[in-house]
């Protein structure tokens, strides 16, 4: 049965994808406002800029790590509400610290806000979802992690003033962008935070979940108030089928049972390969990325703006897409087209190319991720795991990609200063080619499924 009106739905996804939003922004804002709090807190170790930009990784794996436990104690609805209130107060205090030490420890607040909504939004918007319309209402939420990034991009670009080529640390760290302006581009999401807060008051909490914790007639008003009283009498009796006798499942049970080890087995791979592709090192360290292709640093904001409108275009391009080709095709996709990507833009570093020949091929390898791995990547994960476990296999799946991108982006500027630029991208060729295989052999479509029909199929 289709829901009588997809106008409240549309608006919960978009409430909820908020939080991808700020992940968005305060995951990609660092990348700009990095030369200017380096020289302003004398940051010149490569293990010093490394921590910097990691140790809010740290913060993402709490966050993730307690998403299962608050998802399934209190709730999504409350769970996003947290989040939203943890990246108002992180941002602003990032933005005034006044020693690395303490830019640290807002940091990794702000990380927990971005464990928390990388697993709770996905899992709510799923949940409302029907199952027509649920890859592209996932896929709303990667949207929002890209506008995100891309208002990351501009904020900065417009805070930033002109660098003159060639200036020293010290002159960076004594001009406004150095003092100041770094400061505000952290700041400035306060404001999308605040909206966020706001708007998860007005959300109905996920119907799955209330009907997991024995509230029946909670779920079916949730339901009446997302799709009609048709949808809710329709929707209801599959839900309670696919919970049964069992009720909602926590971390414990789901580590312990066998019958769970396959699937979660597969949304741990998949959530460690979105990161270990290696594209977020081009968000991170966007700095050294096109300074080894000969740009200034004013030029490198430029560029990054660039990236984030082609990230934007072609994550929209994923909302068609996901429901006409499926998953498993976009994932194989993403695979293979970062494979060859990583090869050929190895070779041009290897071989000292510069300018647009390297910003072409970065421009390349972020289109081909942000139609494919990195928006299905969150739809497969939201669908996947059994309704009565699913606050707490995805809590598993987000750790694990919380992890494995503090692996890529703290062993990055070592492994680039080790090897140099080109083979660190062969490197993660190689990752994307063995990536390109796991899919192939054990990742089944879920396109056009319930999430309780996808369940009996693992079944």
């Amino acid at each position: 049965m289709r829901p009588h009106s997809t106008i409240t739905l549309w608006l919960a996804a978009a409430v909820s994808a908020l939080g991808g939003l700020l992940f968005g922004y305060d995951w990609v804002v660092i990348g700009g406002a990095k030369p200017f709090y380096e020289a302003w807190f004398q940051l010149i170790e490569p293990g010093q800029q490394a921590w910097a930009i990691s140790c809010a990784l740290i913060g993402c794996l709490a966050g993730a790590m307690g998403s299962g436990l608050i998802s399934d104690r209190l709730g999504r609805r409350r769970g996003l509400l947290i989040a939203a209130l943890i990246f108002a107060v992180s941002s602003v205090g990032t933005g005034w610290a006044g020693s690395i030490g303490v830019f640290v420890l807002w940091r990794m607040l702000g990380g927990v806000a971005i464990g928390l909504a990388s697993g709770l939004s996905p899992v709510y918007i799923a949940e409302i979802a029907p199952a027509e319309i649920r890859g592209r209402m996932v896929c709303l939420n990667q949207i929002a992690i890209v506008v995100g990034i891309l208002g990351a991009q501009i904020v900065n670009l417009q805070i930033a003033e002109p660098v003159p080529a060639g200036a020293s640390l010290a002159s960076i760290a004594a001009s406004w962008n150095g003092t100041t302006g770094w400061r505000w581009m952290f700041v400035a999401a306060a404001a999308p935070s605040l909206a966020f807060l706001v708007g998860c008051l007005l959300i109905p909490e996920s119907p799955r979940w209330l009907a997991a914790r024995g509230d029946p007639d909670g779920a079916m008003r949730a339901l009446r108030r997302l799709g009609g009283d048709a949808y809710a009498s329709d929707a209801l009796p599959a839900i309670h089928q696919s919970l049964g006798v069992r009720g909602s499942r926590g971390l414990n049970d789901v580590m312990r049972e066998p019958r769970f080890r396959r699937v979660l087995l597969i949304g741990v791979v998949l959530a460690v390969l979105q990161q270990w592709c290696g594209i977020n090192v081009i968000f991170n360290y966007a700095q050294e990325i096109f300074a080894s292709a000969g740009y200034a640093v004013s030029d490198t904001l430029f560029n990054i703006v660039i990236t984030g409108v082609v990230n934007c275009v072609f994550t929209l391009l994923a909302l068609d897409t996901v429901e006409r080709w499926g998953r498993r095709r976009l994932m194989l996709l993403g695979c293979a087209g970062l494979t060859v990507i990583y090869l050929l833009l190895g070779a041009c570093y290897l071989a000292g190319w510069q300018g647009w020949p390297l910003l072409l091929l970065v421009v390349s390898a972020i289109a081909c991720y942000a139609m494919t791995l990195a928006p299905v990547t969150w739809v497969a994960l939201s669908e996947i795991f059994p309704n009565e476990a699913r606050g707490a296999c995805m809590a598993v799946a987000t750790t694990a990609l919380w992890a494995a991108c503090f692996l890529l982006t703290y062993t990055f500027p070592l492994i680039n200063h080790g090897i140099g630029t080109g083979p660190t991208f062969w490197l993660y060729a190689l990752l994307c080619a063995l990536g390109l295989v796991f899919v192939y052999r054990h990742l089944p479509e879920t396109r056009g499924k319930s999430l309780e029909e996808i369940e009996a199929g693992w079944r």
